[in-house]
C-alpha cells in the first residue's frame, strides 16, 4: 500500500491552509482547544526521493530549515519513519501565524505538514495517526507532547483530548461563536510559560476547575451561552501566567463590559481571546482591546473570526 501511494503521488503537489488555534479554552489546560478561521499558515508539499525533509521558508521569521530543529521537520520525519524511509518531502511554508503568539503557530506547522503529506499520499493515515506525528513537533517546541492545539487544527471545531496515552480525542459540538483575539507583539515561549506553573495545587481549586471544564463542555453541547459564560473561569493557570501578559486584567475586564461571554489567555500567551455570542459583540470587544493596548504603547494585532469546523484545508 505504501509503495502504491508513493507511486501515485509522484509529480504532484498540494497546498494547504493550516489554521491557528486557541488551546486550553481558559479552564481546560492541555485538554480543550478550538480552531480559528483566521489566521492560518500556507504550506505546499511534494515528494522527493531521499528520505528526509527539505524546508523552504518564505516569511520573515528566520526559522530553522534543518528538519531536526523545525517542528514541521520532526513531524514529517516521523511520517517518513512510518513509511519505512521510502520517500521524503519538500515543503514550502509561508507562516502567517507568528511564532510564540499563543494561537498555535507550532501546531499549524506540524499539523499542516502531516495533513498535506497524507493528502499527497492518498490519505493512507487516519487522523489519530496524524495527531501522533504532529505531537513530535509540539514536543520540540515546548518540551512536552500535547494535542490541545494539534487536534482542533487537524479535525476542526472544538476538541476534547481525554487522553494522549492512549490517544482519545472527542469532537465537541458547539453553537455559533465569534472569537476576538488580541496579540500584543511580544513573545511568550510555551516552554517558559510551562516552567512557571505550580507543581502542586489545592484540592479545592482542582474541584472548582473540574466543574468549570465539565460546565464548559456541557454548555457547548447544549448551546447554553450562559453556562458557557460562567464556566470560562480558570483558577489554576491564569493567575500565574497572566503576569507575563501586559494589561491582561484590564483587557479581560473591558472585554466583559463590552459584551464578551468570557475568555482568557490563548494557549500560553501572550494572545488573549474572548468568545462572543454575536458579531456585534465580537467587534465591540475588539474595540475595547484596541483601546487598552493603544494606551499601553505596545504594538498589537487583533482578529475577529469564527470557529473553523474543517481544520486543515486542502486548497489545491
Amino acid at each position: 500500500m505504501v509503495d502504491e501511494a508513493i507511486n501515485k503521488a509522484q509529480g504532484k503537489s498540494f497546498t494547504v491552509h493550516a489554521p491557528g488555534t486557541v488551546a486550553n479554552m481558559v479552564c481546560g489546560f492541555d485538554v480543550l482547544g478550538l480552531a480559528l478561521n483566521d489566521p492560518y499558515d500556507i504550506m505546499t508539499i511534494k515528494l522527493i526521493e531521499e528520505p528526509t525533509v527539505v524546508i523552504h521558508n518564505i516569511d520573515s521569521y528566520d526559522l530553522p530549515t534543518e528538519p531536526e530543529r523545525n517542528v514541521t521537520g520532526v513531524a514529517l520525519l516521523e511520517m517518513i519513519a512510518q513509511l519505512d524511509n521510502k520517500t521524503g518531502f519538500d515543503i514550502t511554508i509561508e507562516k502567517r501565524i507568528k511564532p510564540g503568539s499563543g494561537v498555535g503557530s507550532s501546531a499549524a506547522s506540524s499539523a499542516g505538514a502531516v495533513v498535506a503529506a497524507n493528502h499527497l499520499l492518498g490519505n493512507i493515515f487516519k487522523n489519530d495517526d496524524l495527531v501522533q506525528m504532529a505531537m513530535f513537533g509540539e514536543k520540540l517546541a515546548s518540551g512536552v507532547k500535547h494535542a490541545d492545539n494539534i487536534a482542533p487544527c487537524i479535525i476542526g471545531g472544538v476538541t476534547l483530548i481525554r487522553s494522549i496515552m492512549p490517544l482519545d480525542i472527542i469532537s465537541v459540538p458547539s453553537p455559533p461563536l465569534y472569537v476576538t483575539v488580541v496579540h500584543p507583539q511580544i513573545e511568550v515561549r510555551t516552554e517558559d510559560a510551562r516552567q512557571i506553573l505550580k507543581k502542586q495545587i489545592l484540592l479545592k481549586d482542582a474541584i472548582r476547575q473540574w466543574g468549570n471544564i465539565a460546565g464548559l463542555v456541557a454548555g457547548l453541547m447544549k448551546s447554553d451561552y450562559k453556562l458557557i459564560s460562567r464556566s470560562l473561569e480558570d483558577v489554576l493557570i491564569e493567575p500565574v501566567r497572566s503576569i507575563l501578559i501586559p494589561a491582561f486584567a484590564e483587557v479581560k475586564a473591558k472585554s466583559l463590559e463590552a459584551g464578551a461571554l468570557g475568555g482568557g489567555i490563548s494557549g500560553s500567551g501572550p494572545s488573549i481571546f474572548m468568545l462572543s455570542k454575536n458579531e456585534a459583540a465580537a467587534f465591540a470587544v475588539e474595540n475595547a482591546m484596541q483601546e487598552v493596548y493603544t494606551k499601553t504603547g505596545i504594538d498589537y494585532h487583533t482578529y475577529v473570526t469564527t470557529i473553523n469546523t474543517q481544520g486543515v484545508k486542502v486548497v489545491e
